[in-house]
C-alpha cells in the first residue's frame, strides 16, 4: 500500500512540475504578440471616437428627451 501511495506523489509531482513548464512556454510565447495588442487597442479607441462623433448629438438628444419626460412625470 505504502508504494501505491509513493507512486501517486511521484506522477502528482511530475504532473505539476510539466505543468508548470507548459504555462511557462505559453507566457514566453505571449510576449511577442504585444504589438497587435496595441494595434486593435488604438483601432478600439479609434472606432469608440468616431462613433460618438457621430452618435454624439443624437444621443444627447435622447437623453434629454428622457430626463424631461422624467422630469415632468
Amino acid at each position: 500500500m505504502d508504494n501505491q501511495k509513493h507512486r501517486a506523489g511521484q506522477f502528482s509531482t511530475l504532473g505539476t512540475k510539466y505543468e508548470g513548464v507548459a504555462v511557462k512556454k505559453f507566457l514566453v510565447s505571449d510576449r511577442g504578440d504585444v504589438p497587435g495588442w496595441v494595434l486593435i487597442t488604438l483601432m478600439t479607441a479609434g472606432l469608440v471616437v468616431l462613433i460618438w462623433a457621430f452618435a454624439g448629438p443624437a444621443l444627447q438628444g435622447v437623453f434629454e428627451q428622457a430626463m424631461d419626460r422624467v422630469v415632468s412625470f
